[in-house]
């Protein structure tokens, strides 16, 4: 009799459930569990071939009439701001992020709170407590860190951190090439901001000072007006069934 290592992935397969991104669809999902020793080496396989972290779990669509869902990750090295991208760059020249270990804070969780309750009040999240929030951010079998967003202080040229009240908060996963956006969320009293998409121009910057080549976007899903600014972030490949397709 033979048994599977702890460390050999195992798939699972979701019943069908309501698509949260297409009306009168139904999502399924196909899963695995990052644990083990090669918990960051299974992350980078499983990134690289289309699947999404959660906590200590890989997923990836797996519905059995649709292909809406699509992986994006953006060629860092390569890309250039727009006009409009450059104008968010300069509307949160004031703010700078700030690295920090994969710990939960209370100050985390208050802001976190406040956007789910502004933005996703009836979301799949919308429920959960500072418990939850702080499994979310510490279970993690990967290189995972939190990056605070803070406004500029006077010794910030200095000291490289923020000051002042939280604004934004991004959870990112760190591969041998590229960042990966697990989740973000921001102040929703700041939405005219556009804090969302600073985030990402901030990481772009972030994967091309660090020498990596791709930034992680998750999924772009073709018909959903919620998911479409995914596609403002180019040179960018997606995955496709022939592999990772170049969009320009």
């Amino acid at each position: 009799m033979t048994s599977q290592p702890r460390d050999a992935p195992q798939f699972y397969l979701t019943s069908p459930s309501v698509c949260p991104y297409l009306p009168d669809r139904e999502e399924r999902k196909v899963f695995t569990h990052i644990v083990g020793r090669r918990g960051r080496e299974l992350n980078e396989i499983l990134t690289q071939g289309g699947f999404r972290r959660s906590q200590t779990i890989a997923y990836r669509p797996a519905c059995d009439t649709c292909r809406a869902c699509v992986s994006v990750r953006v060629l860092a090295n390569e890309f250039e701001p727009s006009g409009n991208l450059r104008r968010v760059l300069k509307a949160n020249a004031d703010l700078i992020g700030n690295e920090t270990p994969n710990r939960p804070s209370s100050e985390q969780y208050s802001l976190f709170r406040r956007y789910l309750d502004s933005r996703h009040a009836d979301g799949g999240m919308a429920d959960m407590t500072v418990l939850d929030y702080s499994m979310m951010v510490e279970d993690s079998h990967v290189e995972t860190r939190v990056i605070e967003y803070r406004r500029r202080g006077i010794d910030s040229h200095i000291t490289g951190k923020g000051a002042g009240d939280l604004i934004a908060v991004c959870l990112t996963d760190q591969m041998s090439d590229g960042l990966s956006m697990v989740y973000s969320f921001y102040d929703p009293e700041h939405q005219n901001r556009s804090l969302g998409t600073f985030m990402i121009l901030d990481h772009l910057r972030r994967a091309k000072a660090m020498g990596l080549p791709y930034l992680y976007l998750g999924y772009w899903v073709d018909g959903s007006k919620k998911m479409a600014y995914k596609a403002r972030f180019t040179p960018q490949e997606r995955l496709l069934a022939p592999g990772w397709v170049r969009v320009d």
